[in-house]
């Protein structure tokens, strides 16, 4: 079965709507410029910016200048809605259906901070847009750093399938924070120009800010409908920050999307990288794509020198950039390239009159969770097994007390444990202990669920922006701050190349957890699976359990 994009909705440095951002793509304009609305001290860093304040946002979408709103939350209300218009449909005819929210975030509400215990939980966000959008939908958040959208997207594409919703909302948004700026710019990896992705001087990513969701249903509805045909979520589990030098997990999320799709490489017309312009990112996805193609790698550009990497927001946007791409008919161009890498690929520099019939989207986050889609003009009897199973828990381990950490030593050496914070210690006990427990080296798949993620962390950077300005940021701290570091640092520790997602929706983020945990064993994807709730905010709790199939 091949779902059906029916609407899509984008705003980005580039663009409002999608015609603008056609116009820009095919012009090879750039958004990515000097920063206007962003109030950092950092000016010497471009960036891609919506350019609108966020005044000029409630202004358009009908919202009181004095309701306080975070800008992630209206630039995805801003696309949502065109969304919905794009499919023909009204907020009537949505609620008249089984519907679902799913959007993927990592900055969230965080541009409303310092106040971190009513921002903190991405869940809210994802909330807002539904109410502001006069939705009565289930609302999902799905934070996987910066693939997060892309997985909204799988994620959709899944609950279609399995008769969970008759209509799906997905995507994500992202605005531009002084959190995440710092925290990139600590890691120093943001150019002082614009980026140059795949290109032999490049120096680093240059950030950017959005939205994209689009209105998925179980089959076309009109002309002009594209169809998702393959998709995989895979990790890396090579290291939090880094990608692999063969890209191994960006590998395998590439071979498992075609394989769902039942498609050839060379039914591949395009591919949209996730080319961030890092001197890692570039070369590991170029090995990557090497891998999966060899000497015939179809048409690839990296569209993020026009964008900015718009991080948790990346995923959807290049996805609406691509069926853009599909229905008139071009390749976007890979701009900034001059010079090839060695050993690397030599990206697109744009073509017209192109026949796109299958386009793979790349979006690669931190803790190497790499996801990959394909998007084709006409559905496809797609690759995959229609055998049921049952399944249920086979062990269950829970965190509740400080004291219980000491029994981590039998793990983990007291160098690495002092470099963890209080969660990630017990996380990694009950993850480790459940696993022991079980017998199992490593699971098929690892599912998150958490309401603030690494809070006592995040805190701290916060704390510090707050009291030290933006030069007294650390790398170390930002690196465990992102909401899926848990599920990432559990499938480095156990070399897990599995699906990897984290689920960040409050009080409902473990039933998410275990929803997708049962349908991925029903549906024959996994034997066994690590299902973790973890949460510091209040009192320490983690609880990590295997889920697994039963043998019938």
């Amino acid at each position: 079965m091949s779902v059906a994009i029916h609407g899509i909705g984008i705003i980005s440095a580039i663009g409002k709507n999608a015609n603008e951002t056609i116009t820009h793509l095919r012009e090879g304009r750039s958004g990515v410029e000097r920063m206007r609305y962003l109030p950092s001290e950092h000016k010497e860093l471009p960036v891609g910016e919506v350019k609108m304040s966020n005044s000029e946002l409630k202004s358009e979408l009908g919202i009181p200048e004095s309701q306080v709103v975070s800008r992630t939350t209206l630039l995805g209300v801003y696309a949502t809605r065109q969304a919905i218009s794009n499919a023909g449909l009204s907020v009537s005819d949505i609620n008249s259906m089984r519907s679902v929210f799913i959007s993927g975030t990592t900055v969230g509400n965080m541009d409303l901070a310092p106040d971190i215990q009513a921002n903190w939980s991405l869940g809210s966000e994802t909330d807002d847009i539904v109410s502001l959008c006069g939705l009565n939908s289930e609302t999902c958040t799905v934070s996987t750093a910066c693939s997060s959208a892309l997985n909204a997207l799988i994620l959709g594409a899944e609950i279609l399938k399995n008769d969970e919703a008759d209509i799906v909302i997905a995507g994500g948004s992202e605005a531009l924070s002084l959190l995440h700026l710092n925290g990139f710019n600590s890691l120093l990896i943001l150019d002082h120009e614009r980026c140059r992705p795949f290109d032999d001087t490049r120096a680093g990513l240059n950030l950017g800010e959005g939205a994209a969701y689009v209105v998925m249903v179980k089959s076309g509805l009109a002309k002009g409908d594209v169809y998702i045909t393959g998709y995989a979520n895979r990790c890396d589990a090579f290291h939090q920050t880094a990608s692999s030098d063969d890209g191994e997990g960006a590998f395998q999320a590439m071979t498992g999307a075609l394989t769902m799709a039942n498609i050839k490489c060379d039914d591949i017309s395009y591919i949209n990288a996730h080319g961030t312009g890092t001197p890692n990112n570039d070369i590991s996805e170029s090995r990557a794509l090497q891998r999966v193609f060899g000497d015939r790698v179809p048409a690839v550009s990296s569209t993020k020198g026009y964008t900015g990497h718009t991080t948790s927001a990346s995923g959807s946007i290049e996805t609406v950039i691509c069926i853009l791409a599909m229905r008139h008919g071009f390749i976007p161009a890979n701009v900034g390239w001059k010079r090839q890498i060695d050993g690397g690929i030599t990206p697109s520099m744009g073509e017209e009159h192109a026949e796109l019939h299958h386009v793979m989207c790349n979006s690669f986050g931190f803790g190497g969770n790499d996801s990959s889609i394909i998007i084709s003009d006409s559905p496809l009897a797609t690759k995959e097994k229609i055998e049921r199973y049952d399944s249920e828990v086979m062990a269950d381990v829970t965190i509740t007390d400080e004291s219980q950490l000491n029994e981590l030593k039998e793990y983990i050496s007291p160098m690495a444990a002092r470099r963890m914070g209080k969660l990630m210690k017990a996380a990694t006990l009950s993850s480790m202990k459940v696993l022991k427990n079980t017998g199992i080296e490593k699971p098929d798949a690892i599912i998150t669920a958490t309401a603030f993620g690494m809070f006592e962390t995040s805190k701290k950077l916060l704390d510090g922006l707050v009291e030290g300005g933006e030069h007294s940021f650390s790398p170390t701290l930002f690196m465990q701050s992102t909401h899926n570091t848990i599920g990432s640092a559990v499938a480095i520790r156990n070399k897990c190349h599995g699906y990897n997602i984290t689920y960040v929706q409050g009080e409902k983020s473990m039933e998410w957890a275990l929803r997708d945990a049962h349908r991925l064993i029903s549906k024959g994807r996994a034997k066994t699976v690590l299902v973790g709730h973890h949460d510091e905010f209040g009192q320490l709790y983690s609880r990590s359990m295997i889920i697994k199939r039963v043998t019938k």
